[in-house]
C-alpha cells in the first residue's frame, strides 16, 4: 500500500457509516439540549460525548475497544483503550453501589421512620417494574418475525428491561450488568432520559387520577424522629435486606453506610465530599461511560425501540401505582393523605417529591407536601433495590 492510500484508508469521514451518522446527530442533538436548553447538563451533556466519540470511526474511543499491546510479554495480548478502561466501573458494577452511597448521605429517612405506612406508596409505584418487564417480553416476542435476526427477549432480559420502572438509573445499570450486558446502553440511555422527563410525565397523571377535593387535603406535622432511630434504622434495615436478599447487598449495604455516615454527626468531611464532589465524579463517569457503549450497532436496533417504550410505560404505570394507593390510603385514613404525593412512590430523588410539593401548592399556597413525598421515595429506592436482587438471584 503507498503512503497516499495510507492516508487515505486512516482518515475517519470515509468510514463512516449511516448508522454512526444517526448517532453522531443523536450526540449532538442532546448537546444541544443539555448546553442551549440546560436540561440535565451534569449527566446529559457527558453522555452525549461519549456517544459521540463512541461512533468516530477508527478513532477507538467506544467501550468495546482494546489497544494492540506491543509489550506481550510483559501484560498479555491487549490493553484497554481509554474509554473501555472507564466503562470497566460500569461492568463490574462499581460505579451504581457508590452512587448509592453518596445518596445515602443525601437521604433522610425520617419522614418514612415517622409514618411507615407511606412505605405502601413506594410498593405501589413498583407496578412500572412489571408492567415494563411483561410489555418487553410479550411485545418483544410477538414482533420478532417480523425483524430478521431479532429473536424477542428472554424473561431475563426482560426482567433487566423492567427495572427501568425503579425509575432509578443505578439500579438500572446493577441489574443490567447481570442480566443483560448487551442492553445494557439501550436500558441505561433510557433510564437516564426518563428519569430527567420525570417533570413532564407525573403531573398528567396526577392530575388525572385525583379530584379537586382531594388535591388541596392538608397533611397533618409528621411525628418527631429521635436521633438514636436515625441512627439505628440503616443498620437493622442493612441487616434485615442483607440477610434476606443478599443479591441487593451492594446497592442496600452503600445506601445505609452513606445514610449512617450522615446521620451519626461525626464525619461531616465525608458527608460534604460524598454529597458533592465525589457524586459529581461518579455523575460523569457513569454518563460518559454509557454514552460510549452506545455504539450504532449496538443501539440502532428493534430492542433499543422496545426498550424506550417499555421504559415510558414503567414511569407512567410507576406513577399510577403510587397514586393509586396513596387514595386508599387517603380513603382508609379519613382523608389525611393527600394522593398528590402518590407520584413519590418511584425513586426518582428527590425531583419526584419536588413536583408533589409543587403541585399540592398551586392547588393549595397552604400545603406543604415534600417532607410527606420523601417517605414513599426513600421506600421506593430501597424497594427497587430489592427487587433488583430478587430478580438477579431467580433470574441469574
Amino acid at each position: 500500500m503507498s503512503l497516499g492510500e495510507s492516508i487515505i484508508a486512516s482518515l475517519g469521514i470515509l468510514n463512516l457509516t449511516m448508522g454512526q451518522g444517526i448517532m453522531i446527530m443523536l450526540a449532538m442533538f442532546f448537546l444541544y439540549l443539555s448546553i442551549v436548553k440546560k436540561f440535565e447538563p451534569l449527566l446529559l451533556l457527558p453522555l452525549a460525548f461519549g456517544i459521540l466519540l463512541a461512533n468516530l470511526p477508527i478513532v477507538g474511543l467506544d467501550a468495546y475497544y482494546f489497544n494492540p499491546n506491543k509489550f506481550k510479554e510483559l501484560q498479555g495480548d491487549q490493553l484497554p483503550g481509554l474509554m473501555n478502561f472507564l466503562y470497566t466501573g460500569i461492568r463490574m458494577v462499581i460505579y451504581p453501589p457508590l452512587i448509592f452511597l453518596c445518596i445515602g448521605t443525601m437521604t433522610d429517612f425520617s419522614p418514612l421512620i415517622a409514618s411507615p405506612r407511606s412505605a405502601l406508596i413506594g410498593l405501589g409505584g413498583q407496578l412500572g417494574i412489571f408492567v415494563a418487564m411483561a410489555v418487553s417480553f410479550y411485545v418483544g416476542n410477538a414482533l420478532a418475525p417480523f425483524f430478521p435476526g431479532f429473536e424477542g427477549f428472554t424473561v431475563k432480559e426482560a426482567a433487566a428491561i423492567g427495572i427501568i420502572g425503579s425509575s432509578d438509573g443505578p439500579t438500572s445499570i446493577f441489574t443490567a450488568t447481570r442480566l443483560a450486558p448487551d442492553l445494557l446502553p439501550a436500558i441505561a440511555i433510557a433510564a437516564f432520559s426518563y428519569m430527567a422527563l420525570v417533570p413532564f410525565i407525573q403531573p398528567p397523571i396526577m392530575k388525572l387520577l385525583t379530584t379537586p377535593k382531594e388535591r388541596v387535603i392538608v397533611m397533618p406535622e409528621p411525628k418527631r424522629v429521635t436521633q438514636k432511630q436515625k441512627i439505628l434504622f440503616p443498620i437493622v434495615l442493612a441487616l434485615v435486606v442483607l440477610l434476606l436478599v443478599p443479591a441487593a447487598g451492594a446497592l442496600v449495604a452503600m445506601l445505609c453506610l452513606g445514610n449512617l455516615i450522615r446521620e451519626s454527626g461525626v464525619a461531616d468531611r465525608y458527608v460534604r465530599a460524598f454529597q458533592n464532589d465525589f457524586l459529581s465524579i461518579l455523575t460523569f463517569l457513569v454518563a460518559l461511560s454509557i454514552g460510549s457503549s452506545a455504539t450504532a450497532d449496538r443501539f440502532l436496533t428493534p430492542q433499543t425501540l422496545i426498550i424506550l417504550t417499555s421504559g415510558l410505560l414503567a414511569f407512567a404505570f410507576g406513577t399510577v401505582g403510587g397514586v393509586l394507593v396513596a387514595k386508599l390510603l387517603c380513603a382508609t385514613t379519613g382523608g389525611k393523605v393527600n394522593p398528590l404525593i402518590g407520584n413519590s412512590g418511584v425513586s426518582a430523588m428527590p425531583m419526584a417529591a419536588r413536583i408533589s410539593q409543587r403541585l399540592g401548592q398551586f392547588y393549595n399556597p397552604n400545603n406543604h407536601l415534600l417532607m410527606h413525598a420523601m417517605g414513599p421515595i426513600v421506600s421506593s429506592t430501597i424497594g427497587s433495590a430489592v427487587i433488583a436482587g430478587i430478580f438477579i438471584s431467580y433470574f441469574k
